[in-house]
């Protein structure tokens, strides 16, 4: 069977990896290297350059500015890259990275490589999960999984450890992006029960303040400023990247750039001892970031510190001697390090593909949700359908209504967040289902269905029950959500719960006492006659001070009014049915309120779409 290979397509650097006899196994590219730098540069003559070469050319030729790095970050967006005459988007840049790997595999394993399992960071959202299946798709690879990245690392590491019940905590630090994950392994299973991550944070921060103090400090020395210089700043960063990794191991290191700059007087050189105490010291801020995603994945996965056994390290800044002692001090457990942080992600995603080809046995894999997903309803309140940290892929359906007599449309307002309020979570998108038969509110159902697939692109569906009729959307409009936003969203959720739920309590109210106005009115309208003067008289009196008290903004009140007025119309109601039925109309057995509306007198408005 032909192969599937994994993809760990990183903001820094890409690798690829396939199973062989059960073990998987990093491919060397054509240059000679595991690690592909995700970097796409054009010559002057045309010629695509993908990887070394288009690093190398970066640094000779910096101010021919077709060089592309870290499009990982504008994954999902509509950013556009200008290369000469033409325009690129990040699918596409991404792709040319994508073929790079394929070629490399196919070279290496001397066959086709048509199908691949592709890695991205744990809070990618649902259009930078697209954007990367369709960059595999314009790659020529057919993308059968996208994985998270920490879930990847946990598959490679529990390979060999499968029948263990272990909890893991996943510490992935990247070039580009940073992720925390809680998961739990066991008798082949692998379970994500949180994540959380900052798609801001990576090694390349580290670098530019390695950078930031070389230029101040030949700033002072020289007073040349390196920023206006291009080609400086191409080199500089180069000499960034290596100083930081030879602080890994040394506790100094020399920076050396002859001929950098040069004035009146002559060339100037660059030549400055850094010691790891100054490196930490200029990125201390930075370490102290990476608590905030790790406190919340500890928190958001509902286990204590000492219930986690493991603490593995990702990513090959996690090399930094600082990152680990954090990762330590924050853990209290000495972190993993049986596991080379560079290849782990690689192999876990070609471990994937070698249980989707049937070469790993006994193994399943379970992710979950970020955030939650709904829609909006009566009331711009926010409907939860899929709960944040739910097991992909999941599929769950409600049942809802109409708000208005006779209505034949009502639209899907597709929502993502924490918050009660639909305004305050974020817009994924809008659909209508027409045709509906005409009929009396709360009549009509409609099914409306959810579905994660196993990427974690979103799939969402309405159905009339009465004629089958049905529409979707997929998801895939950017929505450029960062883990900013997202820790902000989950923050604010909490901050807000108790005036969100007070302001959800207060506009289902105000929403149930319209219904219950109208519907009161009609059938004094319609069957008044029916009725003795003084029953009559009594319902209209509610009626007024039910509108008096909605307008003197009295939540208190116009819940009690609200039921004092349903009771009164439920007794008028049983009194024009108290007559026995003929045999051929026999009632509805039950005489159950519509979907989503309880009749225990403590409603919830669920069922009322919006329109």
């Amino acid at each position: 069977m032909p192969k599937i290979v994994g993809i760990d397509l990183g903001t820094t650097n890409s690798l690829v990896a396939f199973v062989e006899a059960g073990q998987p196994v990093v491919i060397t590219s054509a240059e000679g290297s595991e690690l592909v730098p995700s970097i796409v540069g054009f010559s002057k003559s045309g010629e695509r350059l993908v990887g070394d070469l288009a690093k190398r050319q970066a640094i000779s030729n910096p101010e021919r500015t077709t060089t592309i790095i870290s499009i990982k970050r504008h994954m999902g967006t509509d950013f556009k890259a200008q290369i000469d005459d033409k325009v690129y988007t990040p699918q596409e840049i991404s792709a040319m990275i994508l073929q790079k790997m394929k070629a490399d595999a196919e070279a290496f394993l001397g066959e086709a490589v048509e199908k691949a399992v592709i890695t991205v960071p744990a809070y990618f959202n649902d259009s930078e999960r697209q954007a990367t299946k369709d960059a595999g798709t314009i790659a020529g690879l057919e993308v059968v999984r996208i994985i998270n990245e920490p879930t990847a690392a946990a598959i490679a590491y529990g390979l060999d450890k499968q029948q263990e019940l272990l909890k893991i905590l996943v510490f992935d630090l990247g070039g580009g992006t940073f992720d925390v994950s809680v998961l739990e392994i066991g008798e082949g299973t692998y379970q994500v029960i949180s994540t959380c991550g900052d798609m801001r944070l990576g090694g390349d921060d580290w670098d530019q303040r390695i950078m930031d103090y070389l230029v101040d400090e030949f700033k002072k020395q020289n007073s040349i400023d390196l920023r206006i210089d291009r080609v400086a700043m191409q080199r500089l960063k180069d000499a960034a990247e290596q100083a930081k990794k030879e602080l890994s191991t040394e506790t100094a290191t020399t920076v050396n750039l002859p001929f950098l700059a040069a004035d009146a007087s002559g060339p100037k050189h660059l030549e400055m001892e850094l010691t790891r105490a100054r490196f930490e010291e200029l990125t201390k801020d930075l370490v102290e970031r990476l608590k905030g995603p790790f406190d919340k994945a500890l928190a958001d996965s509902g286990l204590r510190l000492g219930q986690i056994q493991k603490v593995i390290l990702v990513g090959g800044c996690t090399r930094m001697p600082m990152v680990q002692a954090f990762a330590k001090k924050i853990s209290g457990k000495e972190p993993t390090r049986d596991v080379d942080p560079d290849k782990v992600v690689s192999m876990g995603a070609a471990i994937q593909g070698g249980v989707l080809a049937g070469e790993v046995k006994d193994m399943v894999l379970l992710d979950v949700t970020s955030l939650s997903m709904g829609i909006e309803t009566a009331g711009g309140v926010f409907t939860r359908i899929i709960e944040r940290n739910s097991q992909i892929p999941i599929s769950k359906q409600k049942v809802f209504t109409t708000a208005a007599d006779g209505q034949t449309t009502v639209e899907v307002h597709v929502l993502q967040g924490e918050r009660d309020l639909a305004a305050h979570n974020r817009s994924l998108g809008r659909f209508e289902l027409k045709n509906i038969p005409p009929s009396p509110k709360g009549i009509p159902q409609i099914e409306v269905a959810f579905e994660i697939d196993a990427n974690g692109i979103l799939n969402v569906s309405a159905r009339d029950r009465a004629t089958n009729n049905k529409q979707k959307i997929t998801i895939q409009s950017p929505t450029n959500l960062t883990p900013e936003e997202i820790d902000r969203m989950v923050k604010e959720a909490q901050t807000y719960q108790e005036e969100d739920a007070k302001l959800k309590v207060e506009r289902q109210a105000r929403t149930l006492a319209d219904q219950e106005i109208e519907s009161a009115e009609k059938l004094l309208r319609e069957h008044g006659s029916r009725f003795a003067t003084d029953k009559l008289q009594r319902v209209r009196d509610v009626i007024e001070r039910l509108r008096a008290v909605l307008e003197a903004l009295d939540e208190e009140r116009t819940i009690e009014y609200t039921k004092v007025l349903k009771g009164l119309v439920y007794n008028l109601s049983s009194e024009m049915y108290a007559q026995p039925a003929e045999p051929e109309a026999a009632p509805m057995s039950g005489g159950a309120p519509p979907p989503g509306v309880s009749d225990s007198g403590d409603e919830e408005i669920l069922s009322w779409f919006q329109k």
